[in-house]
């Protein structure tokens, strides 16, 4: 008897495919639950897999369930007539005696010899339960190795969400082998690479038009302002193998008198303008009159609540007056919980943002927050921030940074970084 494997949303579906692709009778053996397409192991939905065989096709009857389906005849019978799945399954009793008569005669004895005594009958039932167990071996069984526990309460104590831990478990399942699971260390080195292939590191235009503006958006207390300054003095004042950029920073947060100030005292300091509009017109007279000798504009913008559509539509407004060229990236907190991360980033979609820039990364010992928000909105990183010092607390965001940061893991830091090595386009050199 040859076994076929069949996945599909669920049973009924899957009864479906193989009568509409097959259309010949029958059985249906096994099915168990499984995770169906996503990326990288990523945002699968759930499925099953169905094991099933083809009756003879001297056999009538056909053990099928489902919604009724007929088939040629000429692939069950010779007589000109269809069945339905309905008929197949009003017989099914008699396929499972068939089955059961096909084990006793294998084993050299009648059916009627078997069926008179009781421990030959357990025998059968035994065997049937053996075929089935054999049949889910490749799945059922690898559920219950201690890697599975292990690894769901490290990435549990790191804060990943449950959605990503499930995605990790389930590329266990299918792609390390039993002998790869009993090696502690192994299971950790193929656990770090998938987490730092899920990150993605925002890749800058090497060439970008002139001029280039800036836009942070984002809540209310994450650093937006401070991030800025540090931006101007990077570009504006130069790093090595980064030469400095005429930049001017713009801050439409007129209601709160510290970020101008706080923008004006950084500006002063590096000699950088600094200009404050609270309008759209505004705004677009300030980028036109600059625009032939500024590089870079930096927009610090007002924090708004994530979940204050009205005043997020009316800062929106404002920075029409930066053009459809004008770059934004959104601003989060390292401390952020996932749920709110994943709450902030879905009501600034609007802004069209191109990459997450992450701040306060040194008030925080766990970071799977960031990495499975990132991971499921599928967004870039593009900065890191780790204090208050201007411009050396932020660096270009790299993989490296985020894996040294997983508390309980065994770091080998040379490996990951011969795996994901930084590269000019993923980090400074002012250091």
């Amino acid at each position: 008897m040859e076994m076929f494997f069949l996945q599909g949303e669920n049973r009924k579906d899957c009864e479906l495919k193989i009568a509409e692709k097959y259309k010949r009778p029958f059985q249906i053996l096994s099915e168990k639950e499984i995770r169906i397409g996503g990326f990288l192991g990523f945002f699968s939905k759930p499925g099953i897999e169905v094991g099933f065989y083809f009756s003879p096709p001297q056999q009538k009857n056909s053990y099928y369930t489902g919604t009724p389906v007929s088939w040629p005849v000429s692939d069950v019978s010779s007589q000109g007539r269809h069945y339905t799945v309905e008929q197949y399954s009003r017989n099914a009793p008699a396929d499972l005696e068939e089955e059961k008569r096909k084990l006793i005669a294998a084993a050299g004895k009648s059916y009627d010899q078997v069926t008179a005594g009781r421990e030959s009958t357990q025998k059968i039932l035994e065997s049937l339960k053996e075929i089935k167990e054999k049949i889910d071996s490749s799945g059922g069984r690898r559920e219950e190795h201690p890697a599975f526990v292990r690894v769901a309460e490290l990435l549990k104590l790191n804060d990943f969400s449950q959605s990503y831990i499930n995605g990790m478990l389930e590329r266990l399942r299918k792609e390390l082998p039993l002998e790869t699971l009993d090696d502690e260390d192994a299971v950790q080195d193929h656990l770090l690479e998938w987490i730092g292939e899920s990150i993605v590191i925002y890749k800058e235009d090497p060439r970008p038009r002139k001029p280039r503006v800036m836009v942070l958006v984002g809540p209310t207390g994450v650093g937006k302002t401070t991030t800025v300054s540090k931006l101007a003095a990077i570009y504006g004042i130069g790093t090595e193998g980064i030469p400095a950029v005429n930049v001017r920073m713009i801050t439409i947060d007129a209601f709160r008198i510290g970020a101008q100030y706080q923008l004006e005292r950084t500006g002063n300091i590096m000699q950088i303008p600094v200009s404050c509009v609270d309008n759209k017109q505004s705004l677009r007279k300030e980028i036109a009159i600059y625009s032939e000798e500024i590089d870079l504009f930096l927009v610090d913008t007002i924090g708004k609540s994530p979940k204050d559509s009205s005043k997020l539509g009316e800062m929106k407004e404002i920075l029409e007056g930066c053009g459809k060229q004008a770059e934004y990236h959104l601003v989060v907190s390292a401390g952020t919980k996932t749920s709110d991360i994943e709450e902030i980033m879905r009501q600034f979609e609007p802004f069209n943002y191109r990459s997450v820039v992450i701040t306060k990364m040194d008030e925080t010992d766990r970071i799977g927050n960031i990495v499975s928000a990132l991971a499921e909105k599928k967004k870039p990183v593009s900065y890191i921030t780790d204090g208050q010092d201007v411009p050396v607390d932020i660096s270009k965001a790299s993989v490296v940074r985020f894996l040294i940061n997983l508390d309980s893991f065994r770091i080998d830091r040379e490996k990951i970084e011969n795996r994901f090595p930084p590269g000019e386009a993923e980090q400074f050199k002012w250091r």
